[in-house]
């Protein structure tokens, strides 16, 4: 199948093409033609798999039929800031050929700009929960023309804390709509948010997380933990790493690693949570066109990065989840297409490379390092002292307060008494003070 026997429209079409696409991938062809006629939908489906293009073509073309109405007429609420920008774009990228207007709204950054787009009248809307529900409450918003509803990731919302924000907002749509809901697991109360959105909603399933590797070329270096750095500065300087992808467990580990790299002569910059918007943003838009080739992230900050043909994931920690790890190798392999995936083990990490090999359902191939690993202890993790029980904690000690000195009180001396004139004699008559001569 290719996406001329989904019945998407010729400026689709050709926007779909000029973006590289020729084949849907399976929740496309599934979840289409569903939204096309209507339907709810309820997608299982993790992120890589295409889900973005299987809801925002067909809202497109959906939207497209009808006249504009100066409303907002689709909502797409997701987790992140990276992903609300991801979805923008590709509303952009789609939609190039059609007279629709969107718009994406977002905190961590000045609202004016955002209130001014929202003035013109966007036709579809991009949203994080904490900033639509905040310009609701000021009045720059509002849903009663709202025709279609999609919840993107959200059992992130869930983790992220969002669900209440969630919430909130469902209770300001209109009743009478159509509800897109993805959500990569179903935990009790996503289950219970979705039946509660959903009006006979049309199930898409995709295949497991795990079948995402299958495309993906892994390896396997063991490497101590001191060596990591050489080996990726290697890696990095080969030919066929045409962009990079590198992920570290913390964000003091992504800004160390930038460092070592740029000793080495290699340009990178690192996202994650301690960075700015602006600063984040800057560094997705360099690593995109290309400016540098090497990118460090964190996984929360990666979320929702779409890459367009990235080459190359490394992951210069392993994660503790291992479910971590194929989201992160399903950066490359975008949408069933192949990739290279390199992964560094230390060996503290080497119970978590069992984790992931028994998830996965193989053994990774593992290559020569020019370092091989030669520490083979763990590194010996003291346990924290219990506390002592409250009735043996020495009590505090008694601060010492400092008394100022005490100033004697000033003595009032009486004056002495003037002595009284000799007899006979006579006092000095005082000089008259007038400008004038005295008179004779």
């Amino acid at each position: 199948m290719n996406f001329n026997d989904l019945s998407l429209t010729p400026p689709l079409l050709k926007a779909v093409a000029e973006a590289g696409y020729t084949r849907p991938s399976p929740i496309q062809e599934k979840t289409i033609p569903l939204v096309l006629q209507g339907r709810d939908v309820l997608g299982c489906a993790q992120t890589g798999t295409g889900k973005t293009a299987a809801f925002a073509l067909p809202i497109l073309q959906n939207l497209a039929a009808s006249h504009r109405t100066g409303k907002i007429r689709a909502l797409v609420l997701t987790p992140t800031r990276e992903l609300a920008l991801q979805n923008q774009e590709s509303f952009e990228a789609y939609g190039k050929y059609l007279h629709l207007k969107s718009g994406v709204i977002f905190g961590g950054v000045g609202q004016n700009p955002q209130v001014e787009m929202l003035k013109a009248g966007p036709d579809i809307l991009v949203a994080t929960p904490g900033r639509l529900n905040d310009l609701i409450g000021q009045g720059f918003i509002r849903l009663d023309g709202l025709d279609i509803f999609v919840l993107d990731e959200a059992d992130r919302m869930l983790d992220m804390g969002f669900i209440h924000d969630v919430r909130r907002v469902v209770q300001k749509l209109p009743a009478k709509r159509q509800t897109l809901f993805f959500s990569a697991t179903m935990p009790p109360e996503i289950e219970s948010l979705a039946d509660s959105m959903l009006v006979s909603p049309a199930t898409v399933k995709v295949d497991p997380v795990t079948s995402t590797v299958d495309a993906i070329d892994q390896t396997l270096y063991y490497v101590d933990k001191g060596n990591k750095k050489l080996l990726l500065a290697k890696i990095l300087r080969g030919a066929d790493v045409r962009s990079a992808l590198v992920f570290t467990r913390t964000k003091h580990g992504a800004d160390r690693v930038v460092k070592e790299l740029d000793r080495e002569g290699i340009a990178a910059m690192a996202i994650h949570g301690n960075k700015s918007q602006n600063a984040r943003q800057n560094a997705l838009n360099a690593f995109k066109s290309g400016e540098i080739r090497v990118l460090i992230a964190t996984d929360i900050a990666a979320r929702g990065i779409d890459i367009f043909e990235l080459s190359h994931v490394i992951n210069y920690e392993l994660p503790h989840e291992s479910e971590t790890y194929i989201h992160r190798i399903g950066r490359t392999g975008r949408a069933g297409r192949g990739g290279v995936a390199i992964s560094f083990c230390d060996i503290d990490e080497v119970d978590d490379l069992k984790a992931i090999e028994k998830l996965i359902g193989m053994r990774i191939p593992v290559k020569e390092s020019p370092w091989p690993m030669v520490v083979l202890e763990k590194t010996e993790k003291l346990p924290t002292p219990p506390r002592p029980p409250r009735q043996s904690r020495p009590a505090p000690a008694e601060p010492v307060r400092r008394t100022p000195p005490v100033k004697p009180a000033p003595q009032h001396v009486q004056p002495a008494a003037r002595p009284a004139a000799p007899s006979g004699s006579s006092r000095r008559r005082p000089r008259s003070r007038g400008r004038g001569k005295p008179q004779a």
